[in-house]
């Protein structure tokens, strides 16, 4: 088949004179589709009120919060799982394939959703947005880094920082984008949910088409002109190749994946409570009449965290070319636990400002964090199967979904049960958010390099992943 070839990793092997600054754009434009997921609650209170018409008052048979939350649990959880479970699929198919099928995953994923919307059917939801589209988003996470690191191996961090940065910054355009369609189709269907899927679906198939047609590998023996590997200043990087069967069997896959599991645990756990964190503790009880934090003004501050967390992304991996990938988590981890450790004592104080700064800076560091691991991963299995390797990495994000906001709910309930209110309500998540750091700047400093019993025996195709 003719138009099938056009998919075949061999057809996107790069010419000589390619310029590698063209590659970074086409993962971008992935990487700002499936950011969308981070901008799924706007939907919460709509679907919540498709029977009623109300979102103040929801009907009987209307789904609860929870219901429609674990939409994006399950999509969170499947990005890790299907990252995991295609990550050497992609390595050989190339990444023209792979963001071919994340597309129609992702968008087809909000088509079927949009049917179980209109047929109110909760379980249509999980499969069209939660299943079919978390498959979508772990295809479409990795399917630039491996990449990205290829074209890049000078400039790793700065590389993998410009598409990631992407996926922080998907939510930016898929609020607003979500909120103007519903608007528009709320005479026509209930809350206007059901057709601004279908518009949205269509709308992030097509745009992902961009990265699709102009992703290019690079050769073999392709290098950066006057580029020499060098591991003189960094006992890390390596220079031999580890397969993902092996990369498993090491114990830095291991202490990385704790690295990110509780870099993304922590984060999580102010992301979740940003909202309601800010209004509870600087409220107008708290800070005098017309002075306290109101709704808008709450949602004005998560806009701000959202934003830091897209340039954290791209300065934090940029710097780790810099301080190294092991310098920049020790920076991560090290600064964490105390800014985490302050929170509650700036909000007993009610230092509104410091708390702003210290919020924004954390989050930076937890958009970061996600931006940092591929190169660092690079740094220590090579490139031959890096985006495989990524793959099963994210499933520590998987769990972290599903971890940090279990802690959060259950610390600030158990804290409202004792009657306390305010920052004292939120002060056992930070302290205990700031413990998890620990365990994570221990594990970062035992990594170690990679034994050579590891490495790949005998020279590998790193674009075809070894298959």
């Amino acid at each position: 088949m003719a138009n099938a070839s056009l998919l075949d990793r061999s057809r996107t092997i790069a010419g000589p004179g390619y310029n590698r600054w063209l590659v970074p754009p086409a993962a971008l434009a992935i990487h700002l589709a499936i950011g969308q997921a981070y901008a799924f609650s706007v939907f919460n209170k709509p679907l919540g009120a498709l029977i009623s018409g109300d979102v103040n008052n929801p009907a009987p048979a209307d789904w609860t919060p929870t219901q429609i939350g674990i939409t994006f649990s399950i999509a969170i959880v499947l990005l890790g799982l299907s990252a995991a479970v295609f990550g050497k699929w992609l390595e050989r198919v190339g990444p023209r394939k792979a963001m071919l099928a994340s597309a129609l995953c992702f968008g087809g994923g909000f088509l079927i959703a949009s049917l179980g919307v209109h047929l109110h059917s909760i379980w249509l939801v999980y499969f069209g947005y939660g299943f079919v589209g978390g498959i979508g988003l772990g295809i479409g996470y990795i399917s630039p880094v491996s990449t990205l690191i290829k074209w890049f191996p000078d400039r790793k961090g700065v590389a993998t920082g410009m598409a990631i940065m992407g996926f922080g910054g998907g939510a930016m355009i898929g609020s607003p984008l979500a909120n103007n369609l519903m608007a528009h189709f709320k005479d026509s269907a209930p809350q206007g949910v059901a057709p601004t899927f279908i518009v949205m679906g269509l709308i992030y198939l097509v745009f992902m088409q961009f990265g699709v047609w102009t992703i290019r590998v690079p050769a073999d023996d392709w290098k950066p002109a006057g580029y020499v590997p060098s591991t003189e200043h960094n006992e890390l990087i390596t220079t031999g190749n580890v397969s993902a069967d092996n990369a498993i069997k090491t114990p830095q896959f291991w202490l990385l994946w704790v690295v990110l599991l509780t870099n993304v645990t922590a984060g999580i756990g102010v992301l979740e409570t940003a909202s309601p964190l800010v209004q509870e503790t600087f409220s107008e009880g708290a800070m005098g009449a017309g002075r306290g934090v109101t709704a808008a003004a709450a949602a004005g501050f998560v806009g701000l965290i959202s934003l830091f967390n897209l340039l954290g992304r791209f300065f934090w991996s940029s710097a780790s070319d810099k301080l190294g990938r092991k310098v920049t988590y020790a920076i991560y981890f090290g600064l964490g636990i105390l800014l985490y450790s302050l929170i509650p004592t700036l909000g007993h104080n009610l230092q509104l400002t410091l708390f702003v700064m210290v919020t924004c800076l954390i989050i930076s560091m937890y958009g970061g964090g996600f931006a940092t691991i591929p190169a660092y991963l690079s740094d220590l299995f090579g490139k031959y199967q890096v985006g495989a390797i990524h793959g099963r990495l994210l499933t520590a994000w998987s769990t972290a979904g599903v971890l940090g906001p279990l802690i959060v709910h259950l610390l600030h309930e158990r804290a409202k049960e004792q009657g306390l209110q305010g920052a004292a309500a939120y002060q056992n998540v930070f302290y205990t958010m700031a413990g998890v750091l620990v365990l994570g700047l221990l594990a970062n400093l035992a990594v170690r390099p990679v034994k050579e019993e590891y490495y790949e025996k005998g020279p590998v195709t790193i674009e075809a992943g070894g298959h």
